[in-house]
C-alpha cells in the first residue's frame, strides 16, 4: 500500500507519495475577472499567458480551512490523472491540518477524506508534529525540541518532548506572509532618492509578457536618472526592505498588541518545567516560508541570546529547505514501523466515526 503526504498549507500545498519526492503547489483558485465562469485549479497557472486579470479564492481565512468547495476543487486536481493519480483504495494519506481546529472542520474533513475519497487509511496531523519528528531522526540524542512554524496566516511556536507536543506551551502570532505582503501594499511610497543611499534596490514589476517573475536589479545595474527601458514598471524600495520583516520580530510596530517570536519563544519555554528549559533553549528549529528571510537565523538566535537565561546554550536549526521540512518528516514517519498503529482504517472509521479519530489523533 502506498502512503500519499499532503503539507496542507495556507498558500502552498507539499505533496508527494512517500516514496517520490515532494511537489509543491499553490492550494489555491484562480478566476478571470471578466469571465467569472472560468476557473483555474492550483499549478494550472502556468499554462495561463496573462495572469493579471485573475483574482484567487484561498480555502483558508486566518489560518483555518473554511471554504471546502475551493479546497476540494484543488484536492480532485492534485489526486486527478494529471497530477498523482490516485487509487483511493490502495493508498494512506498523511495530512496536516491546523493546532486547535474547530471540531466541525475536523469532522468535515474526515468525511470528505473516509466518505467522498474513501483512502483505505488517514493519519491527521500538526506540520509541527512532522517537523519534530524530522528533527529527532536527525538528532537521535535529543528528547526535546521547539518548532517556529511561520508560515502564510500566522507564526505557531509548538515545543514537543519524546515525540508529543507540549499543549501548555503552544504560542500562536497572527503574524504571517499575508500580513507582511498586505503591510507592504500599504506603505509602498515612490520616494525618488539618490546613489548614495545604500540599502536602496530596484524591483521590476512582472508584466506577464516578457517578465513572468517579478525581480531585484543588481545595483550596478540600476538606473539613477530616473529614465527606464519602456515597458519595464520599476518599484523602488528603501526602508520597507527591513520594515517588513521587522513585524516578525516587533508586530506592535503597526499596533498588533502581541510578542514578536523571540519574546514568545522565551515565554513558550518558560511555561515548560523548569527542568526541561535548557533542552528546549538548545533545540530551536525554524520552518515554514518566512523563514528564508537572509539573516533570520541570526536574528532569532541574537534576540533569544539576550533573553534567555546565561547558564543555558542557545542553539537554532535552520533546516536547508524550511518549507518542505514538515512534509520530509512526514515521509519519515510513513516509512516508521510503528506507522500502522497511528492511522485510522476506513473500517475503522465506518464502524466508530469520528469519535475513532478524536481518541486516536493528537490534533
Amino acid at each position: 500500500m502506498s502512503t500519499l503526504v499532503l503539507d496542507n498549507g495556507a498558500y502552498f500545498a507539499k505533496i508527494g507519495y512517500s516514496h517520490e519526492k515532494v511537489s509543491v503547489i499553490p492550494n489555491c483558485q484562480f478566476r478571470s475577472k471578466t469571465s467569472r465562469l472560468k476557473t483555474f485549479t492550483a499549478n494550472q497557472l502556468d499554462e495561463i499567458k496573462d495572469p493579471s486579470g485573475l483574482f484567487y479564492i484561498l480555502p483558508f481565512q486566518k489560518g483555518y480551512l473554511v471554504n471546502w468547495d475551493v479546497q476540494r476543487k484543488v484536492w480532485d486536481h492534485l489526486f486527478g490523472k494529471e497530477m498523482f493519480k490516485v487509487d483511493f483504495a490502495d493508498t494512506s494519506i498523511v495530512i496536516t491540518e491546523p493546532y486547535f481546529t474547530f471540531s466541525s472542520i475536523q469532522e468535515s474533513m474526515n468525511e470528505i477524506l473516509f466518505e467522498e475519497y474513501q483512502f483505505q487509511s488517514v493519519l491527521r496531523i500538526n506540520a509541527g508534529s512532522l517537523s519534530a519528528h524530522r528533527y529527532f531522526h536527525e538528532n537521535n540524542a535529543e528528547l526535546c525540541c521547539i518548532v517556529v512554524d511561520s508560515g502564510f496566516s500566522s507564526t505557531h511556536i509548538v515545543p514537543h518532548c519524546r515525540g508529543r507536543k507540549m499543549k501548555e506551551g503552544i504560542c500562536r502570532i497572527n503574524v504571517g506572509g499575508k500580513l507582511l505582503t498586505n503591510h507592504l501594499k500599504e506603505i509602498i511610497s515612490y520616494r525618488l532618492k539618490g546613489e548614495d543611499n545604500t540599502v536602496m534596490r530596484e524591483y521590476v514589476l512582472p508584466d506577464f509578457s516578457s517578465i513572468k517573475k517579478g525581480f531585484c536589479k543588481p545595483r550596478e545595474e540600476m538606473n539613477f536618472t530616473g529614465k527606464y527601458k519602456t515597458g519595464e514598471q520599476i518599484l523602488r524600495l528603501t526602508n520597507e526592505r527591513f520594515a517588513v520583516p521587522e513585524m516578525l520580530f516587533h508586530p506592535s510596530d503597526i499596533g498588533i498588541q502581541e510578542m514578536g517570536i523571540p519574546e514568545a519563544l522565551v515565554n513558550s519555554i518558560n511555561n515548560m518545567p523548569e527542568e526541561m528549559q535548557p533542552h528546549f533553549y538548545k533545540n530551536i528549529v525554524l520552518t515554514g516560508g518566512n523563514a528564508l528571510f537572509p539573516g533570520y537565523r541570526d536574528r532569532v538566535y541574537k534576540e533569544v541570546r539576550a533573553l534567555a537565561p546565561v547558564e543555558y546554550q542557545v542553539s537554532v536549526a535552520l533546516p536547508q529547505n524550511p518549507v518542505c521540512y514538515p512534509w520530509e518528516g512526514g515521509k519519515l514517519l510513513a516509512e516508521n514501523p510503528d506507522f500502522e498503529e497511528m492511522v485510522v482504517t476506513r473500517e475503522d472509521y465506518e464502524e466508530n466515526g469520528h469519535y475513532v479519530c478524536e481518541e486516536k489523533f493528537d490534533i
